[in-house]
């Protein structure tokens, strides 16, 4: 019998039939989410149980609830970058393996961040907001070779950013754990600690993982540092920001906007809901057409490899199941 997979991301094929296709030429039995939605927990169980190699997810959870309903499930592939939502050492422990698609995003989360930086700087929600109501509002806003941006997290996406930014002449200061020389000279990126970095820019912009050094990274103390009147951008993960402690400094006047497309739980009824100066995005980094099938054909690439025996180009690295096991213990602790 041909292996037999799990299509449970939603929408997929829909942009370019490319993924579909692949599927079909390798001769696997697929069947396909028919919900037009992510499911929920329950109706991913009733989907699950009958009997896959493998799944095409998005963000499903594979939680061991769900990993013990999934008899004979050998291989997990990720159309994702996030890993939050699949138990990583509960996979190892049933001898599941796990793929996701790095790097398939960086471009669509990087314009999403220059539009929120953009939209802030002019002040683009304000005048919006206010010809709604019927009034006329022309903000004075700035250009961005005026200001100094500081970027937390020089990774795929970090860097992304950094090449759209500089082209408009803004002063970039950043960090990063391992910073790139090479990329640094050829940007004009000045390398600093996070702490100059909250008191010098007039905008952050974080692009960091979620570890256990980043979880509130920016919380009530590296938000009084910021400049009065500065902004803060989050198109990396939810919790690194303390949402409340965010919405305290929007309320209070102290930053003078924020925009935030990621949240520690989505979808998102927090703090930040109604503060002032803030635009809000609902997880929108990675939903671009380009960017979407290129998550596509990268799980399905990541699916026929594993079932053909040949090596994964997006299997997950061993540190990110031990970083998961100790993000886990630390939220137990």
């Amino acid at each position: 019998m041909p292996p037999r997979i799990l299509v449970s991301t939603t929408p997929f094929g829909e942009i370019d039939p490319r993924p579909v296709e692949m599927l079909e030429s390798a001769g696997v039995e697929y069947v396909r989410n028919t919900l037009g939605k992510r499911p929920n927990e329950d109706e991913f169980a009733e989907m699950i149980r009958d009997g896959f190699d493998a799944v095409i997810a998005g963000l499903e959870p594979f939680n061991p609830r769900i990993l013990d309903l999934a008899k004979g499930l050998r291989f997990i592939s990720r159309a994702t970058v996030g890993l939050e939502t699949v138990d990583l050492n509960a996979a190892r422990e049933r001898n599941i393996l796990v793929a996701n698609t790095p790097g398939a995003n960086s471009e669509a989360v990087a314009e999403l961040t220059l539009g929120h930086l953009l939209s802030l700087l002019r002040g683009v929600h304000h005048s919006h907001n206010a010809l709604l109501r019927g009034g006329w509002l022309q903000y004075m806003g700035r250009t961005l070779d005026e200001i100094t941006l500081g970027v937390i997290g020089v990774g795929r996406i970090g860097k992304q950013v950094i090449r759209h930014v500089s082209g408009f002449g803004a002063k970039i200061i950043a960090n990063d754990i391992l910073p790139d020389a090479e990329f640094g000279e050829r940007y004009g990126v000045e390398w600093a600690e996070k702490e100059e970095i909250y008191r010098r820019a007039d905008a952050v912009s974080l692009h960091v993982p979620a570890t256990p050094k980043t979880i509130h990274m920016v919380g009530e103390d590296e938000i009084a540092m910021m400049k009065k009147g500065a902004f803060l951008i989050n198109t990396a993960r939810g919790v690194i920001v303390d949402d409340e402690a965010l919405a305290r400094a929007l309320r209070s006047g102290h930053l003078g906007g924020a925009g935030i497309d990621v949240f520690p739980e989505e979808p998102y009824r927090g703090a930040l809901v109604g503060a002032p100066n803030c635009i809000l995005t609902a997880h929108l980094g990675a939903r671009a057409r380009s960017s979407r099938l290129q998550m596509e054909l990268d799980a399905t690439e990541n699916v026929l490899c594993f079932l053909a025996g040949e090596p994964v180009p997006g299997l997950v690295p061993d540190e990110e199941y031990e970083m998961q096991r100790i993000i886990t213990a630390d939220a137990n602790a």
